[in-house]
């Protein structure tokens, strides 16, 4: 059984710490827990785990977040996932921080990395990990400068634990299946 698990973020160090990146986060931290190394082709940087019968493909698009639907389904199809083994980790502004979101399917709420994805696979109903960034001081009119931007050093402490948890809502989708990840982890975890 195949699994495909893509964090949304973008490539260099100038956006390696902004909220943006935190799907780069998570998938690196998974890498990091089975001992997985990057390697990268002309769109993404990828690697894979096995675990109990499932083969876990980690996918960092190197497109930029607006044309992440390319790798996707370059992936999908070449890997030949089912779209239910599909696991998009993405930034929500609309959620506080800290909060995770798993949905089986859903709407791209304006996110340029949803709505690529959306458009390159014909369909919203793929699983995704929205994970909260917002805090008191975002302003909706400045959107773009707020997710570029980097967390605040109060907000960094917790990112550790966070990104950890995230990261065991993604393999709990993978062994538990998205109704029992769903029933678990759909709180804040700042406050857990």
């Amino acid at each position: 059984m195949k699994y495909l698990v893509v964090g949304l973020g973008n490539i260099g160090v100038d956006y390696e710490k902004t909220r943006h990146n935190i799907g780069f986060r998570i998938v690196d931290f998974l890498a990091a827990k089975f001992n997985c190394t990057f390697k990268e082709n002309s769109i993404s940087y990828y690697s894979k785990f096995l675990k109990k019968e499932k083969e876990v493909f980690l996918i960092k698009p190197k497109t930029y977040m607006n044309l992440s639907g390319k790798v996707v389904k370059f992936w999908s199809e070449k890997e030949n996932i089912l779209i239910n083994n599909l696991m998009v980790i993405v930034d929500d502004v609309s959620l506080p921080f800290g909060t995770i979101r798993i949905r089986p399917y859903g709407k791209n709420a304006g996110h340029n990395g949803l709505e690529s994805i959306d458009l390159a696979l014909n369909t919203n109903k793929y699983p995704r990990l929205r994970f909260g960034i917002c805090n008191e001081t975002f302003v909706r009119h400045n959107l773009s400068n707020f997710v570029l931007s980097n967390f605040t050093e109060y907000e960094e402490k917790f990112l550790p634990f966070l990104t950890e948890k995230a990261s065991e809502a993604v393999l709990n989708f993978i062994f538990q299946g998205i109704e029992f990840t769903m029933n678990k982890f759909n709180k804040n975890h700042l406050k857990s």
